[in-house]
């Protein structure tokens, strides 16, 4: 019986240091983010996570069964960049090419222009953007949403 307690004891001790990290999807989603696009993570919970990237852009991240990410900017013009981040951040949630993800981008945002918001079917994924705001500042943001293939 006293070598069973040991080695139920040490089983029990390595499940429970596995489990979190095996559990821990969402960082395991924010590492590809912050890998690809060079962003800074600023905030995070369980199931969400801010970002700061270069040229005040902002960046979001909501994990779960289907996952989601998007880019914000207040002001005009758009960074250059902003659509290129935008496709790599996707690529790193979906998988999907970021040049693809990023002319989805710019479709949805040019559309949006003059009906506030856009969507573009992506295959597996839907790409929108949203203009709000006033003129002098408005607020340009896109998501890549991933969809569910069960629906």
């Amino acid at each position: 019986m006293r070598v069973i307690r040991p080695t139920l004891a040490a089983t029990l001790g390595l499940l429970a240091l596995a489990g979190p990290a095996a559990a821990d999807s969402c960082g395991d989603l924010i590492d590809r983010v912050v890998a690809e696009t060079q962003a800074t993570l600023v905030k995070r919970t369980a199931d969400f996570a801010e970002f700061s990237a270069p040229d005040g852009i902002g960046m979001t991240l909501a994990c779960g069964e289907l996952s989601a990410t998007g880019v914000q900017f207040r002001g005009t013009p758009l960074p250059a960049g902003y659509f290129d981040l935008f496709g790599r951040a996707g690529h790193a949630v979906t998988g999907l090419a970021s040049e693809d993800l990023a002319q989805a981008a710019r479709t949805a945002r040019t559309a949006a222009a003059t009906t506030r918001h856009s969507n573009v079917d992506a295959g597996k994924v839907l790409v929108t953007c949203s203009l709000s705001g006033s003129r002098e500042a408005p607020v340009t943001a896109c998501a890549v949403i991933e969809r569910d293939e069960r629906r």
